[in-house]
């Protein structure tokens, strides 16, 4: 399945093929990364990221999980995808990290408006939450600009790198609010 942004960026969904690329692009950006994506300490070597892809193109029907790679010109430029979705209550979260030679360029927005679409309008979504490190700004201006509501702070809700809790701040938007 592909999500075209436009001529030049694509979503696509995550093959066993993918684990090679997002394996070099954690393993060379983990300063970039780390900080605020506790995986990067613990995604040691391509196995590690092989586990990774083949529990998501393996899940369960019940449990499927929608991840993509965000691809610019044909390249990985990183990851975006929901994540513990409650199909009965119709809820999903959306996580996502971003190469660092693509920042800056509005890729990200686009491609959370895009995921926020299609999981309202074909997945029979109504709420999507998306939960960032407070500290995290660059991650927090993208629900802010799509019109995502802040509900709260939940407190010590990620463990990071090195043993250190953060707090993250909770955004919400539901269907209704288009």
């Amino acid at each position: 399945m592909i999500l075209n942004l436009d001529n030049s960026i694509v979503l696509r969904k995550l093959e066993l093929s993918d684990a090679g690329e997002i394996f070099n692009i954690i393993d060379n950006q983990r300063e970039h990364l780390g900080p605020f994506l506790p995986f990067v300490e613990t995604t040691k070597q391509l196995a590690d990221t092989q586990a990774f892809v083949e529990s998501v193109v393996n899940a369960p029907e019940d449990r499927l999980a929608y991840t993509f790679t965000i691809r610019v010109n044909g390249r990985m430029a990183g990851l975006i995808g929901f994540k513990d979705t409650d199909r009965a209550n119709k809820k999903t979260e959306i996580g996502y990290w971003l190469s660092r030679e693509y920042l800056g360029r509005g890729i990200m927005t686009r491609s959370v408006s895009t995921l926020c679409d299609y999981a309202f309008r074909e997945l029979g979504i109504n709420r999507i939450q998306i939960k960032c490190a407070v500290a995290n700004t660059a991650s927090r201006n993208i629900p802010q600009r799509l019109g995502f509501q802040m509900e709260g702070t939940e407190r010590a809700g990620e463990l990071l790198t090195g043993g250190v809790f953060t707090d993250l701040a909770v955004y919400s938007k539901l269907k209704g609010d288009e």
